[in-house]
């Protein structure tokens, strides 16, 4: 028989045998059920982990529009075209990992995000042109099949359906939709010239004859 102090000596050797065990196990279950997590963070890395989610949540809501993008089957050559030309467009263009970016987005009520943010996952945004990052994402997309895909978009913090999104990407620029507004709006003043020049000229007059027929009783 064993003495008590023997007893006792065995009974905390099972107990932390035991707490070992359940922790690898529940270490190991949270591993599997998130792919992502592969070690126990201790407090520096979650005040780095916080601190990511911060940054994050400031720039998408700073943003003018931006788009979440599968990059799985992009290569460094063409990944670092695409980032140039982001770059001269004026727009952010990063890696995220989905836990983070899913604690950023949440937080900003944009939780229908949520289901894309698997696999490998790139966030584009802009604070200027609103447009840029779904036409630079989308003209990649076209170059690049299912190689590089637009999961996710937001305009003005609001989630946009993939229809809006398909529809904002084949816009112009900024400056270029600007443009063709500004023809728009003065699209029918130009039409009353052309008509107003057609009246005269069917009365034998143009457009200068009333200005020419003016001029004498200025004298």
């Amino acid at each position: 028989m064993l003495s008590p102090a023997e007893e006792q000596h065995k009974s905390h050797a099972y107990a932390a045998i035991s707490v070992s065990a359940l922790g690898q196990r529940l270490f190991f279950l949270g591993a599997n059920n998130n792919p992502e997590v592969n070690t126990l963070p201790n407090a520096k890395v979650l005040s780095e982990k916080q601190a990511i989610v911060a940054a994050l949540v400031e720039r998408i809501s700073n943003a003018s529009a931006g788009v979440f993008v599968d990059y799985k089957g992009i290569n460094v050559e063409q990944d670092t075209v695409l980032r140039a030309e982001m770059r001269q467009n004026e727009v952010e263009y990063t890696v995220v990992k989905n836990t983070l970016a899913r604690f950023a987005i949440n937080q900003l009520g944009m939780q229908e995000i949520d289901p894309i943010l698997n696999g490998t996952t790139s966030l584009a945004t802009s604070t200027g042109d609103p447009i840029a990052p779904f036409r630079i994402a989308n003209d990649y997309s076209k170059k690049l099949g299912a190689n590089f895909n637009i999961k996710a978009g937001f305009m003005d913090g609001r989630v946009l359906t993939m229809e809006e999104i398909a529809g904002i990407a084949e816009l112009p620029s900024k400056e270029a939709l600007y443009a063709k507004v500004l023809g728009t709006m003065l699209a029918p003043i130009t039409s009353l010239a052309v008509v107003l020049g057609q009246i005269l000229e069917q009365k034998g007059g143009s457009v200068e004859a009333p200005a020419a027929e003016e001029a004498p009783a200025a004298e």
